[in-house]
Parts: structure tokens; C-alpha cells; sequence
């Protein structure tokens, strides 16, 4: 059963993320998407100091033969508290509070099950790890569906310049992780995606097909960069917040035949999955 759990276990990846955050802001809820965004940076940033601060083991580091070479890949940093399973209940619980239905709500709740077992199943978290991880995942999902994350005047750009300032200083050596959730709060805090929803599902499979192109071609493009550079906690937030702006200004831009600008009042169908 390895290969289910690592098949399941990889559903937390940063890529997985990426194509659901992506595919959710433009064919469900623009706004929405952009709240969920800076939801899911600030967990992202909180899991990271967490991990790192209390930096507490994990189970196969005391006995490595607990866990298979392949489950020990998807383990990175300290265990506590699980990442896999905090991100997993922010981004799909935060789109069941946004969305309010029954269906998606079932959905989010299997698969942040299912991803949260796969942790323990692999040896790679204690119950401990998961169920913190759970818990701080349900308050940021609850903070995507009710938190306020205004843009009004000036903060709109000093917020996400003093997050990248931010990331310019921190030190050599620290974690990678803090330089790509400053660079992915800053740029969800500047993005502004006032486009409306395709309303066919031809539309729909353009924006989602060509629009993820566009978004992993900067994505793998922007990882190839030398490894020394892409260490520089300032080059790592702008990486990110380059990919964020990418998915919510650009494709759009982009795209603009099928996600038209938003008129003065919401669609239908955004307003209903909110």
C-alpha cells in the first residue's frame, strides 16, 4: 500500500497547490482565490516558524528504518506540526468555506483525511504533528472564508515591499521556506485579479489549459536559475511573488478574450461561490 499513501502524500506538493489556486481564482471566485492566497502565505509563514523554532523530530529520525527512502523524501525540515496536513486543510477547507456546499465540503474533508493519514501511515509524522497540523489548517481556512485583507491607498504596494525588504535580510542559512512565504504574501496582498468568470466550459478549458502553460513555464523556468542565487532570501520571495502575479495579472492580461474585466457588480456565478 506505499505507493497509494506516497500517491496520496504527494497531493500536498507545492505543484498540486499551485494548479488548485490557480484553477480556483480564475474559473470560480477571483476574489476569493486572492483571500485564500493570503490565508494560505500566512500559514505557510506560521508552519515555517513553528517547524523551525521548536524544531522537534520526526519518527524515522531516531530509527531510519522506519520509513522508506521514497517517504523520507517527502520530509523535509522538523516534524511538528505537519505541513502536509496544515496546508492541505487551508487551501481545501478555506475553498468548502468559501464555496458553502455540502459536496465540496465532503470533498475537502476526504482528501484532507486522506492526506493527513498518509502521514502517519508513512512514518513521517507523529499523531502529534497531524493533528496540530489540522487544527492551525482549520483557523487559516476560517480567516481565507472570513478574514478581511484590505488594499486601499498606499498599503497596497508598502505591504508586499516591506514583506520583500523582509526577505532581503534574512540570514545566510536560514530555512528556504520563510523566503518563499514572504515572496507568496507579498504577492497575494498586491494582486488585484477584477476579471470575470468564464461562463461555458469550453471557456473554462482554454483558461485552465493555457493558463497553467503559462504559470509552470515561469514556475520551472524560475527554478532553473543557479542554486547560490536562488539561496538569496530576497531572490526567493521575488521568485514567488513574480509566480503569483503571473497567475492573477498576467494570464488575465493575457487571457483577456475569456476572463473579461469585472463590471461594477460580481457575476453570478462568482457571487454564489463566495
Amino acid at each position: 500500500m506505499e505507493s497509494f499513501w506516497l500517491a496520496v502524500t504527494h497531493l500536498g506538493r507545492d505543484e498540486v497547490f499551485i494548479v488548485v489556486l490557480a484553477l480556483y481564482t480564475w474559473l470560480v471566485n477571483p476574489r476569493g482565490g486572492r483571500n485564500l492566497g493570503v490565508a494560505f502565505a500566512l500559514s505557510y509563514l506560521v508552519n515555517t516558524a513553528l517547524k523551525f523554532g521548536l524544531n522537534l523530530p520526526r519518527p524515522f529520525w531516531a530509527d531510519p528504518t522506519l520509513a522508506s527512502e521514497a517517504a523520507q523524501a517527502t520530509a523535509g525540515g522538523p516534524g511538528l506540526p505537519s505541513g502536509h496536513a496544515q496546508m492541505a486543510a487551508t487551501l481545501w477547507g478555506g475553498i468548502a468555506a468559501q464555496v458553502g456546499r455540502a459536496g465540496m465540503w465532503a470533498a475537502a474533508l476526504l482528501l484532507i483525511a486522506l492526506i493527513a493519514v498518509s502521514r502517519l501511515v508513512l512514518h513521517v509524522h507523529y499523531p502529534s504533528d497531524v493533528i496540530a497540523g489540522l487544527l492551525l489548517g482549520a483557523a487559516f481556512a476560517g480567516l481565507a472564508a472570513r478574514g478581511h485583507f484590505p488594499q486601499k491607498g498606499v498599503w497596497r504596494g508598502v505591504i508586499p515591499l516591506l514583506l520583500l525588504g523582509l526577505a532581503a535580510f534574512l540570514p545566510v542559512g536560514t530555512p528556504r521556506e520563510y523566503g518563499t512565504a514572504l515572496g507568496l504574501l507579498a504577492g497575494f496582498w498586491f494582486a488585484r485579479p477584477d476579471f470575470r468568470v468564464p461562463r461555458d466550459w469550453g471557456s473554462r478549458l482554454v483558461v485552465g489549459l493555457l493558463g497553467l502553460v503559462v504559470v509552470f513555464a515561469v514556475y520551472f523556468g524560475l527554478a532553473a536559475l543557479p542554486q547560490a542565487l536562488k539561496d538569496i532570501g530576497l531572490v526567493r520571495g521575488l521568485r514567488y511573488a513574480l509566480l503569483v502575479l503571473v497567475a492573477t495579472e498576467l494570464v488575465p492580461l493575457l487571457l483577456r478574450r475569456w476572463l473579461p474585466r469585472a463590471e461594477a457588480s460580481p457575476t453570478p456565478f462568482a457571487e454564489g461561490a463566495r
